[in-house]
């Protein structure tokens, strides 16, 4: 009979000191030295990690109340708008919006030096954030207009809520054209001149529970520094496997949806980051704790770079113009070698995600749990896997 264990054992073991705790590149090793029988029996958590541009975060925001009241229409957090169709003082920064004076793409390829990701880092590294507000006065909430300076330990609640973050699996991005493209997987050059891709392969959280067997809503995660939970699946989960000619080439497109006190979050693991003739983000760290429950989500999480593949997509013409179809798949193992072959040709690869900070966001998640200081949470509801069809669905002009 096959290993079983539960959340339950496994929290007592984290309680007593007892539990054996590895990260993903550690549990690979332990699977080909011992076997995937011996090392299901030997783990009880396997830690992952990912730190990468996420431009679908943001942060809620209640700003506290001014003397006399007001109802705040309109919000700029260091000229940074705010949505404030919530409430009188409570807001929602997005990280990827930008100054009203940006000149945008106007001088292309724009700069985008500052957006909401960089107001949500400066926020979570206790700076002064400039905030001013008008709005059209009641008789409950007189005031008109304020222009002041806050922290973000001077208001009353800040929640980072992320609708789409932790992407599963990811494009590997060229160009086909003749000119360079700004895109939000970075700078491309003309002809397959180079090749980005943003996953950390055998350590990325959703690579490692493909079927969502242990992730779920309400999944005790590793946020931006602090601890967070999985609030729903993301915006635009649709997971599924993918195959070409029979062949399994691994998960494709799930996401989740996070949240977490941004109060406790820290400024290493929330970035304010600039796309050259893109636009701004964010960048997050997401570590997500993966119980070893039984033999068949070990073996999952063991999966290597080799067994993982990422579809190849022309962002010059295919991506833009919503054309189906790729022109290939490529392993994380041939990405991360920095080379890749693509229609016969010798192409550069890089990163946008990093896989140092990958691996620090697994190691320190690890120690948390070995110290006692991170228990597991079991979800109260699975996220729809790859098992259940979900459709996609495009706006098209009539």
């Amino acid at each position: 009979m096959g290993v079983e264990k539960t959340y339950a054992e496994i929290n007592a073991k984290i309680k007593a000191g007892q539990a054996v705790v590895v990260t993903a590149d550690e549990l690979i090793a332990i699977v080909e030295e011992k076997g995937l029988s011996q090392a299901t029996r030997e783990v009880d958590v396997v830690t992952t990690g990912t730190f990468a541009p996420m431009c679908s975060s943001g942060a809620f925001l209640s700003l506290g109340h001014t003397a006399p009241r007001m109802k705040m229409q309109k919000v700029w957090l260091n000229g940074v708008p705010a949505y404030g169709g919530l409430a009188a003082v409570d807001v929602y920064l997005g990280a990827t919006e930008v100054p009203e004076d940006d000149p945008l793409n106007s001088n292309y390829p724009g700069e985008f030096r500052y957006g909401g990701g960089h107001v949500i880092q400066d926020l979570v590294a206790r700076k002064p954030i400039r905030i001013k507000a008008v709005g059209y006065g009641t008789d409950c909430y007189p005031r008109r207009e304020i222009d002041t300076t806050l922290t973000i330990d001077s208001i009353n609640e800040a929640t980072l809520f992320n609708p789409r973050n932790a992407y599963q699996n990811y494009n590997c991005a060229v160009n086909l054209t003749e000119r360079v493209i700004y895109t939000y997987m970075g700078m491309l050059k003309p002809q397959l001149g180079n090749a980005h891709y943003s996953t950390a392969g055998q350590l990325s959280p959703l690579l490692k529970d493909p079927y969502f067997q242990t992730i779920g809503i309400g999944t005790r995660i590793f946020l931006g520094g602090g601890i967070g939970y999985v609030a729903w699946h993301g915006t635009q989960h649709f997971p599924s496997i993918q195959t070409v000619d029979g062949d399994n080439l691994g998960p494709a497109g799930g996401t989740l949806a996070v949240i977490g006190d941004l109060k406790q979050m820290s400024p290493r693991w929330l970035v304010g980051t600039s796309y050259l003739g893109y636009g701004a983000t964010i960048s997050v760290g997401i570590g997500v704790p993966i119980p070893i429950l039984n033999e068949e989500i070990a073996r999952y999480a063991a999966v290597k770079d080799e067994e993982l593949f990422a579809p190849i997509v022309d962002y010059g013409d295919a991506y833009p113009n919503l054309k189906p179809g790729n022109l290939g798949y490529v392993s994380y193992a041939d990405l991360k070698s920095g080379q890749i072959t693509v229609d016969g040709k010798q192409v550069i690869t890089a990163p946008l995600s990093s896989l140092p900070r990958a691996r620090e966001i697994a190691a320190t998640l690890k120690d948390w749990i070995l110290n006692g200081q991170f228990f597991l949470s079991e979800p109260v509801q699975a996220l729809p896997s790859p098992t259940e069809r979900r459709q996609s669905n495009f706006l098209h002009d009539r």
